[in-house]
């Protein structure tokens, strides 16, 4: 049994039937089946409103300069709205079992990362999530603006360019890297937990990836299979 692994469902447990990226419904249906954490993504409209959704440009609509009244009419796949940051994070709070692993998404102006991360913390404090609450990003400057405003939440970059050492050098608390950049660099894995921090790899579809990360001894794999990882770790 590989008790120290955990399991996060990558943009919720989307792969479920009725569920879709994204959606209250993949949220709800990753907390059903006893993942560790379910992860979604933010962005911020150009009227300053924060939704979930992770593609920048997404049924004709682009999530960062579109007003959040048009985004409001578009569908996803399984006739659900985009959902606001509010309203996930109202259900969420309903769910505590569930960890929340949010995801900020890149905007092209730094000061509006800055706002983002800002109003993100507020929605957080207001549903009273903060201690369930992990924060990833692919920009510094959004983890370090999150690092600003929330310094005991733990936060990890993405992006997969930088060593463990510059990692616990900007106190964030860990890498959350890619299989590509982790099988390439399974060095980083050691050396980040020599250093204190956690590893957490995405996006592991593949069985013998699962294996192979679960021996490796990450902290977190992100997936889109959320009971067939399971599985192996029962085993």
């Amino acid at each position: 049994m590989h008790a120290q692994v955990k399991v996060i469902a990558h943009r919720g447990y989307w792969k479920a039937p009725g569920s879709t990226q994204n959606s209250l419904s993949s949220f709800a249906k990753a907390d059903s089946v006893g993942a560790f954490g379910s992860e979604f993504d933010v962005w911020m409209t150009i009227d300053g409103k924060l939704v979930v959704n992770h593609d920048k440009q997404f049924k004709g609509v682009n999530m960062e300069t579109t007003p959040f009244s048009e985004i409001r009419k578009v569908r996803l796949d399984n006739g659900e709205q985009i959902p606001t940051l509010d309203e996930y994070l109202k259900m969420a709070a309903g769910k505590p079992e569930t960890r929340i692993v949010l995801e900020m998404k890149s905007l092209t102006d730094l000061s509006r990362e800055d706002e983002s991360a800002a109003k993100i913390v507020k929605a957080l404090k207001k549903h009273k999530l903060l201690d369930r609450t992990d924060i990833i990003a692919f920009s510094i400057n959004a983890c370090l603006a999150f690092k600003k405003l929330i310094p005991d939440t733990k936060i990890y970059y993405l992006d997969g360019d930088l060593s463990p050492k510059k990692i616990k050098k900007l106190g964030l608390a860990g890498i959350d890297y890619s299989v590509k950049t982790l099988r390439k660099h399974p060095e980083w894995i050691e050396e980040s937990h020599k250093l204190g921090l956690e590893v957490n790899v995405w996006t592991v579809d593949k069985e013998e990836d699962m294996k192979y990360f679960i021996e490796m001894g990450v902290d977190y794999i992100t997936t889109n299979y959320p009971e067939h990882l399971q599985k192996l770790l029962a085993e």
